[in-house]
């Protein structure tokens, strides 16, 4: 039997994106499967951990300067030195860097371990301070890594023949196809009446955490003018964060609180892209956007501000918009392109479906199979 841990920041960070692992490896072999992970589940509303065999609280911090990284490194140093795990797969920045450390010792006597960059703070088009910083640091973590996995081409491109370790490159960390499906005419205006909003109405989905890189007040500015338009439109935004304030004093000063709806955390969000006409991210920067592939697997259309992860997804401007961020006037313009003219957004729904094949369950379980080695 194989002994394996996982490795993030969060528990909710292996929630979201690693079930397609684990079912993976309880294909392929006979495996015990662990986390070890800050646990933070109770600020997610119905995420269980309950797909795997041990979970332990490791109190590991976003911040660098935090030094409850310094205790997160001594009590994953003692469960790689108890458990002797074959393989420790880490996630996230402070969990990659503080898992890579503490495992010097255990990849001596044989443990390997992978690291899945979910999007490098360092990129094409980026400050180049975080080039200085960055680049440097996960060049340097590579020397202690046996296999990388990048989600976004891009960063594959970037560090593929300048790293210390094979490099490998998947469609993300894999979206359930039977959740996220579209769903007929007659579907989805059941579920708007279910869910109480009119069945003609346009709704805007916008989902994310509510952080300043999330850019969320950009959608809420433009909204005034999408508003002359469709005066009944609506905006949701899914997610729950520190900008939750800041955002809801923004919708007060506008007049738009009966426009504007701020959903938090939901674990129905399938419902929301089932019901919506379009997405819309306003993102600073990402590395390969769950929510927006699940749109596309719902067949929504999307508006996107222009990022690494953004540009991924675009295929050649045939199921959405790239837009530069805070370019307001031009989110606007193509945000009514869309609610206007019914076939353009029939084009685009069909041509997002079938990109998003690529990033569905199969093919990332597929793909995990060959770096695994299974």
């Amino acid at each position: 039997m194989k002994k394996i841990l996982l490795v993030a920041t969060v528990q909710s960070h292996i929630c979201q994106f690693h079930k397609p692992l684990v079912e993976m490896l309880r294909e392929q072999s006979d495996v015990e499967i662990h986390v070890a992970a800050r646990n933070n589940l109770a600020e997610k509303n119905g995420l269980k951990l309950d797909f795997v065999d041990k979970v332990y609280d490791i109190p590991f911090s976003r911040s660098p300067k935090s030094t409850d990284n310094i205790k997160a490194y001594k009590l994953l140093k003692k469960l790689l030195n108890d458990e002797k795990y074959d393989i420790v797969h880490c996630n996230t920045p402070m969990g990659g860097i503080v898992t890579r450390l503490a495992a010097k010792k255990a990849r001596k006597m044989g443990c390997k371990v992978f690291y899945t960059a979910h999007g490098f703070h360092f990129f094409k088009g980026g400050p180049k301070k975080s080039w200085l910083i960055y680049y440097p640091i996960e060049k340097l973590f590579s020397r202690k890594t046996d296999k990388l996995i990048t989600v976004a081409k891009e960063d594959y491109e970037s560090v593929k023949d300048k790293f210390k370790c094979p490099v490998y490159h998947m469609h993300g960390v894999g979206v359930n196809e039977e959740r996220y499906t579209t769903v007929s005419k007659e579907e989805k205006k059941r579920l708007r009446y279910e869910m109480g909003f009119d069945a003609d109405q346009k709704i805007l989905l916008c989902v994310g955490e509510l952080l300043p890189n999330k850019n969320q007040q950009m959608i809420i500015n433009i909204m005034p003018q999408i508003l002359k338009k469709y005066p009944d439109a609506r905006l949701l935004l899914a997610g729950n964060g520190p900008e939750k304030e800041n955002l809801e004093a923004l919708i007060a000063s506008l007049g738009l609180e009966k426009s504007v709806t701020m959903l938090g955390y939901v674990t129905n969000l399938q419902d929301y892209q089932h019901i919506s006409d379009i997405l819309i991210s306003c993102s600073k920067r990402e590395g390969l956007p769950l929510n927006v592939i699940e749109a596309m697997m719902s067949g929504n259309p999307c508006v996107l501000s222009e990022n690494r992860g953004h540009r991924e997804l675009i295929n050649g401007g045939r199921n959405g918009y790239l837009v530069k961020v805070n370019d307001y006037d031009k989110m606007t313009e193509c945000i009514l392109d869309i609610l206007d003219n019914p076939d353009k957004a029939t084009e685009y729904s069909k041509n997002a479906l079938e990109f998003s094949k690529l990033y569905g369950f199969e093919n990332v379980k597929k793909e995990l199979r060959e770096i695994y080695g299974l």
